[in-house]
């Protein structure tokens, strides 16, 4: 009767066993919600304009912007800081995919739909059209920083 359920050693064995594998999945779970907690991501744009940080939810914590700012037009800068927090968002769900693979795995519905979620929460597709973010590219004086006007 190996194996049988009527058999009490092997119905323990196959309850320790199963006990194992909750536990196990209860400490890899615990450990990708640490993970996923704990990750920021920071993203500068190409030109060297703007630099973002973002945390685990995709919210800004730091946004910083150099001097270059100040010869660029505005618009460009703010498509240039909405682009970027999507470049950076996009960073934070491909580590994102990388921490739930590593801890729980791919291959549960629990850890797929896990994936999805985050996938669907964080992901944005690419600016199709991005700005104009070099300065000096605008001949035209009213497309100038207040700083070069005069």
């Amino acid at each position: 009767m190996d194996g049988d359920i009527f058999d009490p050693d092997g119905a323990r064995e196959k309850l320790a066993a199963w006990k194992g594998r909750i536990d196990k999945l209860a400490a890899d779970t615990h450990t990708m919600s640490t993970r996923l907690q704990e990750t920021r991501v920071t993203a500068a744009d190409p030109s060297g304009l703007v630099e973002v940080t973002i945390d685990s939810t995709g919210a800004l914590v730091d946004l910083e912007l150099t001097s270059r700012m100040e010869s660029t037009k505005p618009d460009v800068v703010s498509q240039t800081i909405m682009r970027t927090l999507a470049e950076a968002k996009n960073k934070l769900a491909d580590r994102s995919q990388e921490i739930i693979a590593e801890t729980v795995g791919t291959e549960t519905p629990a850890a797929r739909a896990i994936a999805e979620s985050v996938e669907n929460r964080l992901r944005s597709e690419p600016d199709q059209d991005p700005p104009d973010a070099d300065p000096g590219s605008e001949d035209d004086y009213e497309n100038r920083s207040f700083l070069e006007k005069g």
